[in-house]
């Protein structure tokens, strides 16, 4: 484990440098367009959703030229380290295990809880079949609970799970299942207790694209300070959610 960490480090130095030296050239933004409203792909065949938003807002306080890059969720952090794009803004909570291997911005979706969703009342969350999206802190969490995890390369797959009764119940963020348990007239219900994970949102970038990373601190900050930020936390998540 720690070869493959240095093994990406170094690639992640030399993809860095390359940034660096290419002041002024387009930032890549990396995004998995398959969680809504976090990001998704509209009917036009555009990065959309929550992040979108936040990432063009960046982009312009930080006064970067941007395009946005869809990559799976899988792949998305090493082919980050590897440069095929400059950041990640995918609904990637950060935790300590990533930040050995890439770094992170501040948030700008604050620290909110998991939850598990099932197609019936009584599910035993700790015991059952739970099903989670592969390489996310909720995949993590279940392999330690007890239950048995199934994981799944999609969000949309692991909802499909739970209503082919292939799992009793999914861990997902709670601001993605919300609208699903709405829009299932009963189908879908939360189950279980809240689970806090990660530290909140944040984006992902390249330990050696300090520059890159502080530029676009500044002007989350900056969208922290004036609500902006807060005004579409409620765009997209209902005035419910967590704002700062």
């Amino acid at each position: 484990m720690k070869k493959l960490i240095l093994g990406t480090a170094a690639l992640a130095l030399t993809a860095g440098l390359a940034w660096a030296d290419g002041h002024g050239k387009t930032v890549r933004m990396g995004t998995e367009g398959a969680y809504p409203p976090y990001n998704f792909i509209n009917d036009n065949g555009e990065i959309d959703g929550f992040e979108r938003d936040v990432g063009d807002e960046l982009c312009a306080r930080a006064k970067l030229t941007c395009e946005w890059v869809k990559n799976d969720w899988d792949s998305i952090i090493p082919n980050l380290v590897s440069g095929n794009y400059d950041t990640i803004i995918a609904g990637m909570s950060i935790t300590d295990e990533r930040d050995e291997v890439i770094d992170f911005t501040q948030d700008y979706f604050p620290p909110t809880a998991s939850a598990y969703v099932a197609a019936a009342d009584g599910v035993d969350v700790m015991s059952g079949v739970v099903a989670a999206q592969t390489a996310t802190i909720q995949a993590g969490y279940v392999a330690e609970s007890g239950a048995t995890l199934v994981e799944f390369a999609t969000p949309e797959e692991t909802i499909a799970a739970v209503r082919n009764g292939e799992a009793d119940a999914v861990l997902a963020d709670r601001d993605y299942l919300v609208p699903l348990v709405e829009e299932s007239s009963g189908a879908l219900m939360f189950v279980g207790d809240p689970v806090p994970l990660g530290g909140g949102v944040g984006m992902g970038l390249r330990e050696s694209d300090g520059e890159l990373r502080d530029k676009f601190d500044a002007a989350i900050t900056s969208m922290k300070a004036d609500g902006t930020l807060n005004t579409l936390l409620i765009k997209w998540f209902g005035e419910e959610t967590q704002t700062y």
